[in-house]
């Protein structure tokens, strides 16, 4: 499709994007014609009660998972024409990842694993853009420490300066506090608010904690695979009476 200039605002785009799983009566449609833009340089979280297709929407956003009809844009690239190979590269050089079980490998130290996606790509890291990714995240003393040797926390932003690290043009973050005690995860999500105002970066954030949800600059509510609302920021009890709304509707 052609991308317009105003498009061109949003980092990712879907048009009508819908996805199938099954066929015939067994057929489950997990996104119903969803229509989003999420705009480059902000922090957008998505919120719904189990089965609103918050995490398919998230697959298909980030090329993970094909959808069964509509468009999914990200850094101006349609991704519907691209072969198995083309979005294996885009999602490895312009997508970041960022999952609730860290996914470090355990015999890496923190620089080894913020490196990761760069020898995977056949390049050679240079180790002051390794070591400025972990000083971002406020880990500059733990460069040679293996994941056993740090928190969960500090886990997680391991995590986060290895998504980075190529310098994508979105970060996707599923559930990113969910293994994680209450300091931890506030640590985490005020490092995410941080990463969008200071350095410009575009954070796609799914999550079911309102309080959580509270650090985003916009929130999207699905239910039943449809955008139920999307709104700027609001407080965590606003969050958590829009959520239970959802709930009572289902």
């Amino acid at each position: 499709m052609t991308i317009t200039t105003a498009q061109r605002s949003d980092a990712v785009q879907l048009w009508s994007v819908r996805r199938t799983y099954g066929t015939g009566d067994n057929a489950v449609t997990a996104l119903d014609g969803v229509t989003l833009g999420f705009p480059t340089g902000t922090f957008t979280t998505v919120m719904g009660p189990s089965g609103s297709g918050k995490s398919t929407l998230l697959l298909c956003a980030a090329g993970l998972e094909r959808p069964t009809e509509g468009t999914v844009v990200v850094a101006d690239t349609d991704l519907g024409p691209l072969t198995e190979r083309a979005r294996t590269i885009l999602r490895r050089d312009r997508i970041g990842f960022v999952f609730q079980s860290f996914n470090l490998v355990s015999a890496l130290t923190a620089e080894q694993n913020v490196a990761l996606p760069l020898r995977l790509a056949g390049r050679r890291p240079d180790p002051g853009i390794v070591r400025r990714a972990l000083s971002e995240v406020g880990l500059a003393d733990r460069a040679t420490h293996r994941p056993g040797q740090l928190s969960g926390g500090q886990q997680q932003r391991v995590a986060v300066a290895r998504a980075l690290i190529t310098r994508p043009a979105v970060v996707f973050a599923d559930e990113p506090t969910g293994a994680l005690d209450t300091v931890s995860s506030r640590e985490v999500l005020r490092l995410l608010r941080d990463l969008v105002d200071t350095h410009g970066h575009t954070v796609i954030m799914v999550s079911h904690d309102p309080v959580a949800a509270a650090y985003a600059d916009r929130l999207v509510l699905l239910a039943d695979g449809r955008v139920a609302d999307v709104t700027g920021a609001l407080d965590a009890g606003s969050i958590a009476a829009r959520m239970a709304g959802l709930e009572t509707r289902e």
